[in-house]
């Protein structure tokens, strides 16, 4: 994800895929005006998120590669 995506850039892309519950971007704690780079997109239903994964995963969105998967605690 591109340094310059906002939520509303990210729930845009996310959306087709399904009801989106919540977008969030990552942002650095040094500096809370820059993103770190990647983020969270939380649907109403699993198969939604899969169908996400699907779709997006490795395409290209604001001149970055996708990385789409189910995000796992640490």
């Amino acid at each position: 994800m591109g340094w310059k995506v906002k939520i509303e850039d990210l729930r845009e892309k996310f959306a087709p895929f399904g009801e989106i519950t919540e977008a969030v971007i990552i942002m650095e704690r040094d500096d809370p005006s820059r993103s770190r780079g990647f983020g969270f997109v939380h649907y109403v239903n699993e198969a939604d998120a899969q169908a996400a994964i699907k779709g997006l995963h490795g395409k290209t969105f604001m001149k970055k590669n996708l990385v789409v998967k189910i995000s796992h605690a640490r």
